[in-house]
C-alpha cells in the first residue's frame, strides 16, 4: 500500500541496474497503489560473492526466480534478505525467498535478527546502514548505501507521487520527523539518489524531499480549511475532508486517502 496520484507522467519504469551496486527487479504487481509494481532491490559489489536483497515483494515464484537468477548469474549468492517494512507487497515473499536462497531474513521486529537504527548489513562487497524512518508504518526503515550515495527508502519516499501515512499504524508526526532525517542526509551530501520501493529512481534526492515537505504542509493547511468549512461538524469528518481536499484524487485510491486523512486529523488534534 503506497501511493497517491503521481506528480508527473514520466515513462513507465522497468528497473535494471541503476547505480554501481544496485539493481532493481520489478515485481509483476502494478496498480493504483503500487505504481509500476514493487521494486525488489539487489545490492551487489563488483566481483563479490554475496548479495543483499531488499523487499522480495509479493509471493510470485517467477519473480523470485528472476531475482535469484540475477544474483547467481553474477557468480554470487544471496546472503541477506531484508525488508523495509511489513506491507505484503514488499514482505510477503520474504520467508519463501529466504528458504529458496538459504539467506537470513531480517526486518524490524522479526526475531533475533531484528534490524535497528544504525545497524549495518554487510556482505563481502558492500554494506547498508539502517536508518529508522517510521511514519508510513511504525516499522519502516530505509537503507543508506554509502558506496553509491543512495538511500533505499521503501515506501517512505516514492519515485512518483506521495506516500500514504497508513493510519493507525502509520503516524504523521513520525513521518514528518523521518522526512527531516532524510533531509539532513541529503543536505550533508551522504545521500544524492533515492532508490524507492515503487516508481523510478529519484536522481535529485534533496529536491524530492523538499517537495514532500511542502506537499505535507500544504495538505495540512487544506485539511484545516476543510474542517473550518464544515467538515468538522459532519457525521464523518473524514468523508467531509475527502470531498473538499481530495476531489481530484481518483476513486481507486480513496481508501488510501482516507488513511492519510485520519492521520492528519489525529496530528491536528494533538
Amino acid at each position: 500500500m503506497s501511493a497517491l496520484p503521481p506528480v508527473s507522467t514520466t515513462a513507465d519504469w522497468a528497473g535494471g541496474q541503476v547505480t554501481t551496486h544496485a539493481y532493481c527487479v520489478l515485481a509483476p504487481n502494478p496498480g493504483p497503489m503500487t505504481l509500476d509494481g514493487t521494486n525488489t532491490w539487489v545490492v551487489l559489489g563488483e566481483g563479490a560473492t554475496e548479495a543483499i536483497v531488499i523487499d522480495p515483494g509479493p509471493l510470485d515464484e517467477d519473480h523470485l526466480a528472476r531475482v535469484h537468477g540475477l544474483v547467481t548469474e553474477r557468480g554470487a549468492r544471496v546472503a541477506e534478505t531484508i525488508l523495509t517494512h511489513g506491507h505484503l507487497d514488499h514482505s510477503e515473499a520474504g520467508p519463501r525467498f529466504a528458504e529458496l536462497t538459504g539467506s537470513r531474513l531480517r526486518a524490524v521486529g522479526r526475531g533475533h535478527d531484528d534490524l535497528a537504527d544504525g545497524s549495518v548489513v554487510r556482505t563481502d562487497g558492500v554494506e547498508l546502514r539502517v536508518v529508522a524512518t517510521p511514519g508510513h508504518t511504525s516499522d519502516s526503515v530505509s537503507f543508506a548505501l554509502a558506496a553509491d550515495h543512495a538511500l533505499l527508502t521503501g515506501d517512505m519516499v516514492l519515485g512518483r507521487g506521495t506516500t500514504v501515512v497508513a493510519h493507525p499504524d502509520g503516524e504523521l508526526a513520525a513521518y514528518l520527523a523521518s522526512l527531516e532525517r532524510i533531509r539532513t542526509l541529503t543536505g550533508g551530501g551522504e545521500v544524492a539518489t533515492i532508490l524507492p520501493g515503487h516508481g523510478p529512481v529519484v536522481p535529485d534526492a534533496s529536491a524530492m524531499v523538499d517537495y514532500y515537505r511542502v506537499h505535507r504542509a500544504e495538505r495540512l493547511e487544506q485539511v484545516r480549511a476543510a474542517l473550518a468549512d464544515g467538515a468538522a461538524d459532519e457525521d464523518d469528518p473524514v468523508e467531509g475532508v475527502l470531498r473538499r481536499v481530495y476531489a481530484e484524487v481518483p476513486e481507486a485510491v480513496w481508501p488510501a486517502a482516507r488513511l492519510s486523512i485520519r492521520a492528519q486529523l489525529d496530528y491536528l488534534a494533538r
